[in-house]
């Protein structure tokens, strides 16, 4: 059973929530301080963690940066309703998704689904090559691994989404629909920029690199000469 992490002080929260959670074969565990939320992070094995914006000791944001520090774990951003400047702060920062307060548990339950599904390797998945290489990059699929010129590239579970998409096949133009209805399900809320955010962070991991093209009022190809061998 998936084990998420809740950090919010909210101590009426965590409880009904964690009923909720049941109901649908995962498993929450809660922290009211980011203090202990990092403690059981770093004893504990989670497969997400959702973390309030507005928290005690440190918010949310110096919180999902202190995590990406040490963890690519899956992350969800509880945001101000309508507060888009806390959306684009928490993708900058590494978060894989937001969701406004208050909100209806099952779209907080589906959100979770969704990027617990991209961690996955889908099990119908078409037969594709699962090692790409290209100039400089490899990317491979089984592993969930990237490498640019020979190093390995830590990226979180949306920006590899993003990767491997705009490798399949590499050169194909992407739009910012497309990719976000990719990175998040057709009943995810479109927000563009949000795909720009991720582009600039991918970008900048795979610096010397410069393999992410944007082609203006069309989208995004990945524009890098194929390796010497692709299996």
């Amino acid at each position: 059973m998936p084990r998420i992490l809740l950090i919010d002080d909210d101590q009426h929260l965590g409880a009904p929530l964690a009923s909720y959670f049941a109901r649908f074969d995962l498993l929450l565990d809660s922290a009211g301080t980011p203090s202990e939320g990092l403690s059981k992070l770093r004893a504990e094995r989670y497969d997400a963690a959702i973390l309030d914006v507005m928290l005690p000791e440190m918010d949310g944001f110096a919180l999902c940066r202190e995590i990406r520090r040490e963890s690519d774990i899956p992350i969800v951003m509880l945001t101000a309703r309508g507060d888009v400047m806390d959306r684009v702060v928490g993708l900058e920062l590494g978060a894989d998704d937001y969701l406004p307060k208050p909100f209806e548990p099952r779209e907080l339950v589906a959100r979770v689904q969704t990027i617990l599904r991209r961690q996955r390797a889908p099990a119908a998945a078409p037969p594709a090559p699962q090692l790409k290489l290209f100039d400089g990059l490899a990317i491979d699929l089984d592993r969930r691994e990237v490498q640019r010129l020979g190093e390995k590239v830590e990226l979180t579970s949306t920006e590899f989404e993003l990767l491997a998409l705009l490798a399949d096949p590499p050169g194909r133009v992407r739009s910012r629909d497309e990719i976000l209805n990719h990175l998040r399900g057709h009943e995810a809320e479109l927000y563009t920029r949000a795909v720009d955010i991720v582009v600039s962070r991918l970008r900048k991991k795979l610096e010397p690199l410069d393999c992410i093209k944007t082609l203006r009022n069309a989208g995004y190809a990945l524009a890098v000469g194929r390796g010497d061998a692709a299996s």
